[in-house]
């Protein structure tokens, strides 16, 4: 009993790292105390998980910079014009070669901030091993500026796929930044005609507060809470075409807050997937996140947006 009221002063600690729990039998003015010997454990458990993704993020990230520079140049297209043999005179580019339709649209990958296509490595081949084979991923640079630009920039990449496929519509994946530009040529460049369904890794759909030095490049205060392109953002989007699936990390360290990375409007059509036991840079590498990216693809078949059935949350725990 004398250890118990020595623990009155720091009840409102425990009742905060323990909300809702019963109190001791006898002390009933003592919420919460049932539970403190399970504390240590619980602490354990949590660092050992914090660890584990800690350990893989630096792994990924090593990796990532090793595979960096084989990602720094756009990925080639096929070439129109015909080489010039002899005196032969320039010939005029023949049509955009076009491929049969497939049932399952185009997939295009869309890196975050101050990367490039060679995130998408491990993604790629997973979501070719499974069967799609229109797979095109776009660069843009780490100087672009504005969030509006490489909107613009990925909506002239989309069109040049559709024609050179003969596809009416893509998908695309989009980690980080790359989700909040794909999402943003949805809403406000009409990208729902074209996109299908968007897939968002760790994107800050509300912004995010981590690493205020940041704030020097411009793109990153675009990124920041209440920004006018997040504002933008969250006008209204009457019959949105697009099916939104947003995956979020609860170890995610770029997000701040951890919920920013989950998507909520009115108007558009969402599931949020929660991803435990992984960080930032794994969500575009951890294979368990590739077959639950496949899975959103592959379902998107049928679903209309707006509708109840692309609400519905999900969970994912890789660790």
């Amino acid at each position: 009993m004398k250890v118990a009221k020595a623990a009155l002063p720091l009840l409102p600690l425990f009742q905060r790292l323990l909300p809702g729990l019963p109190g001791l039998p006898g002390l009933p003015g003592l919420p919460g105390l049932t539970e403190l010997a399970g504390l240590p454990g619980r602490l354990t458990g949590l660092s050992l998980t914090l660890l584990k993704a800690s350990a893989l993020e630096a792994a990924i990230l090593a990796g990532h910079v090793l595979l960096y520079p084989s990602g720094i140049i756009q990925e080639r297209r096929p070439v129109c014009a015909l080489p010039l043999t002899g005196s032969q005179e320039p010939q005029p580019s023949p049509p955009t070669p076009r491929l049969p339709a497939r049932t399952s649209p185009p997939v295009v990958l869309l890196h975050g901030f101050i990367d490039n296509r060679s995130v998408f490595l491990l993604l790629r081949r997973s979501l070719a091993q499974h069967g799609r084979h229109q797979i095109e991923s776009l660069n843009y640079s780490p100087l672009t500026c504005d969030i509006r630009t490489a909107a613009e920039l990925l909506g002239r990449h989309v069109e040049e796929i559709c024609e050179r496929t003969g596809s009416d519509r893509v998908d695309i994946v989009g980690h980080s930044l790359g989700g909040l530009i794909a999402r943003y040529y949805v809403q406000r460049l009409a990208g729902d005609l074209r996109v299908r369904t968007l897939v968002t890794l760790g994107t800050p759909h509300t912004g995010t507060r981590v690493i205020p030095l940041a704030n020097a490049h411009p793109i990153v205060r675009q990124m920041r809470p209440g920004s006018a392109v997040l504002e933008e953002l969250t006008r209204p989007s009457p019959g949105c075409r697009t099916r939104f699936v947003s995956f979020w990390s609860d170890l995610d360290r770029v997000m701040d807050p951890l919920e920013t990375a989950c998507l909520d409007h009115p108007d558009l059509a969402v599931q949020n997937v929660r991803v435990s036991g992984i960080g930032h840079l794994a969500l575009p590498v951890h294979p368990a996140v590739a077959t639950g990216i496949r899975q959103a693809l592959d379902t998107a078949e049928g679903t209309e947006a707006g509708s109840e059935a692309g609400k519905r949350a999900g969970g994912l725990t890789v660790a």
